[in-house]
């Protein structure tokens, strides 16, 4: 899964095209409700299930994308 793919996932659930490979989810105003619809997004898309504490440790879709790799290697 690339960073693009997960700036598509932040766009669709924080509701904003606003958002490049490098934006925090946090600081955009995601919280953890909006984070839970995020990794199941990625869980389904994927096939990968993160914690909360793995979106809260890589806020950025270039940062999740690289967290993803790491645990599908």
């Amino acid at each position: 899964m690339s960073a693009d793919d997960i700036v598509e996932i932040f766009r669709r659930v924080l509701e904003t095209d606003d958002i490049t490979a490098d934006s925090d989810f946090f600081l955009l105003g995601g919280d953890s409700l909006l984070g839970t619809r995020v990794l199941s997004a990625v869980a389904r898309t994927r096939g990968v299930e993160l914690s909360f504490e793995d979106l809260l440790d890589a806020p950025t879709p270039d940062a999740l994308a690289k967290k993803i790799a790491g645990v599908t290697r």
